[in-house]
């Protein structure tokens, strides 16, 4: 999940930019949950405070979903539904914060999460980084000030590039 581990020709087609806010954390994760589909896999690799929940607050919204969106620190998987034009598609908010070998995740079904029928979103991936298929898209979050983040979204794999490509043309034209 670091940068070291990025393959070379990776960095090429990562998207880099601030948010200024709290909110536009967020419109930038509603921006991204337009463009997300059933099989979805997003890391967000990001330090406590960073903006995770926040992204994925905007995510929900971008797939329509009218539940609250809290941090699932306490109960590992926080599952949503999208809205009706998404067929009430579900969305899972995974915190593998708690968890403190990769032997704990076998008995959860985390592969079943972002193999199926949603979008799984995984706050502290590196706690399952031998599991994690290889492709995914990783939202890397770094806390700049008090209301400033930097963003790198690094898509890994053809579906996450392509993925990126549409939320470049539909975000900034």
């Amino acid at each position: 999940m670091s940068e070291r581990n990025l393959p070379a020709t990776q960095a090429v087609h990562d998207l880099d930019f601030i948010s200024h806010s709290p909110a536009q954390t967020e419109r930038i994760g509603q921006r991204l949950g337009e463009q997300f589909a059933a099989g979805d896999l997003i890391l967000l690799v990001g330090n406590f405070g960073v903006g995770k929940t926040h992204l994925v607050k905007g995510v929900a919204r971008g797939l329509e979903s009218d539940d609250l969106v809290t941090s699932p620190s306490f109960v590992l998987v926080n599952e949503y539904r999208s809205g009706v034009a998404r067929r009430h598609m579900p969305i899972y908010h995974v915190d593998l914060y708690r968890i403190a070998e990769e032997g704990e995740l076998t008995t959860i079904g985390l592969d079943e999460l972002w193999a199926g029928d949603g979008v799984c979103l995984i706050e502290w991936p590196e706690r399952a980084a031998a599991m994690l298929p290889a492709e995914h898209l990783a939202i890397h979050m770094q806390h700049l000030s008090e209301t400033k983040r930097r963003l790198r979204l690094a898509p890994h794999g053809p579906r996450y590039v392509e993925l990126l490509e549409r939320f470049k043309g539909t975000t900034f034209g």
